[in-house]
């Protein structure tokens, strides 16, 4: 978010196309206590979000909620030749060797050991986010 409303590239490694299952930061705390408080001694819980993205439509989601909060037409760091909004900042590079393509879990245990499920829906935490 800082580099978009800088002005500056927004780097995304290889082709954007590697998945990852985001979670809204109050939704993982409240999984975090969930588990301290009624989590059996010595078991695993896998926290999730169930939203997997790309990370090319993870940084889509992030612009375009950039845009309805500060538009790009009335941020001056982006009054450059060829950038008239936050998606035209992103820049492919060079992927990271042993970068894992997918990265899910599946939180079926957690929600039924110990009633837990995200609150929010990836849309309205990316936009509290963002504010």
């Amino acid at each position: 978010m800082l580099n978009a409303l800088g002005g500056r590239p927004l780097p995304i490694y290889g082709d954007g196309l590697n998945v990852r299952d985001w979670l809204f930061v109050e939704d993982h705390a409240e999984a975090l206590l969930a588990v301290l408080e009624r989590g059996r001694m010595g078991e695993n819980y896998n926290i999730g979000g169930e939203t997997e993205r790309t990370t090319i439509k993870m940084v889509d989601a992030i612009c375009d909620a950039l845009e309805c909060e500060r538009p790009a037409a009335a941020n001056p760091a982006l009054r450059k030749p060829g950038i008239n909004r936050y998606r035209d900042l992103k820049a492919l590079m060079p992927d990271r060797p042993g970068h894992d393509r997918r990265y899910s879990t599946d939180i079926t245990k957690i929600k039924q050991h110990l009633n837990w499920a995200p609150r929010y829906r990836f849309e309205d935490a990316l936009r509290m986010t963002v504010r």
